[in-house]
């Protein structure tokens, strides 16, 4: 006897051929919430779904409520912040995120973003593409050496560690990292040093944040924490926008503290149009970026939607959220 067929939500857009997955077992509705003609179908098919896939929409408590028949959500994401993990819980309602698959891509960014903002990557680009390269570059446009300096890296998880690998074995960079406990990598043993937060930031030269969101990590750096960093120094966000207080960041960067940013993720995202971090002269900013390669996101909507079949099967999900796992 065949399963029967349940009734899901994409709310954001697969590949055709994950898609095709889906719509062979069970009941589709695509309806991509972010898109204002797309709300109300998303809102109409609630009530009766079963199974939800997508990402980069928050699901409410309230809107939880509105999706009584609810088993899973399958989010193309590694991050669950836009999920109400607390009333999932209670429902029972599983939770399926996409670790793994994300790792080196991100890592990729994360590591674009120290060599962009050390060598001034695109402001210097755009001194060409504006005309004004018609001579030799003085002093005052020169950048800083990566090899060899110190990179601090706040959360020592699977991006963390991929981004040690290329500072500390590529560029020879002395690498210190905070993270709850101390984490054994054999290849780099010797080059990675688990520091309190404190003497990670007063002993770095660049500092990159690979953190989740957390009630523990929301707003952790600060005003003090920005002050404790090296004069000149530069910091990297490539994790969740919300660790970072925002206009303390701009404090430190206008004071000449710290000599630069660069930022993949914000508080509010996109980001607002009257935000300084859009076109501060110390901050490279890019829009969300650390996945996006067509590779990755297809390896992420393969992934998402496999444990979205798991689920409405009554197996366990290939990569099931845990919190504190």
């Amino acid at each position: 006897m065949s399963a029967p067929r349940k009734s899901v939500l994409v709310f954001r857009e697969l590949p055709d051929d994950q898609l095709a997955r889906i719509t062979a077992l069970h009941d589709v509705t695509i309806a991509n919430p972010r898109k204002p003609p797309q709300l109300a179908a998303f809102e109409a098919a609630l009530p009766q779904a079963q199974g939800l896939i997508g990402s980069s929409y928050r699901i409410t408590p309230e809107l939880l409520e509105r999706a009584p028949r609810l088993e899973v959500i399958s989010s193309i994401s590694v991050g669950v912040d836009n999920y109400p993990i607390a009333a999932l819980q209670e429902r029972g309602i599983l939770l399926c995120h996409t670790p793994g698959v994300l790792t080196e891509t991100t890592a990729d960014t994360v590591f674009a973003l120290v060599m962009a903002a050390s060598r001034r990557i695109v402001e210097l680009s755009n001194h060409v593409r504006e005309g004004r390269w018609d001579r030799n570059i003085g002093e005052d446009l020169f950048g800083w050496d990566v090899h060899g300096k110190t990179l601090g890296i706040l959360g020592f998880g699977r991006i963390g560690q991929a981004v040690a690998r290329r500072a500390a074995l590529g560029f020879g960079m002395p690498v210190l990292y905070h993270n709850p406990v101390a984490v054994d990598v054999p290849e780099l043993a010797g080059r990675a040093t688990h520091l309190p937060l404190d003497e990670l930031l007063q002993r770095a030269d660049i500092v990159a944040a690979t953190l989740p969101l957390t009630e523990q990590t929301r707003g952790l750096m600060g005003a003090r924490e920005f002050a404790l960093m090296k004069p000149g120094a530069i910091f990297v966000n490539g994790g969740r926008g919300a660790t970072v207080q925002e206009p303390a960041l701009l404090q430190a960067l206008d004071s000449g503290h710290l000599r630069a940013a660069a930022l993949d993720v914000f508080a509010v995202e996109p980001l607002p149009q009257d935000s300084p971090l859009r076109r501060h002269p110390r901050v490279t900013p890019l829009p969300h970026i650390g996945s996006a390669t067509h590779e990755t996101r297809y390896a992420m909507a393969r992934l998402a939607t496999t444990n979205l079949l798991q689920a409405l099967a009554g197996e366990r999900p290939a990569t099931l959220y845990l919190p504190g796992a």
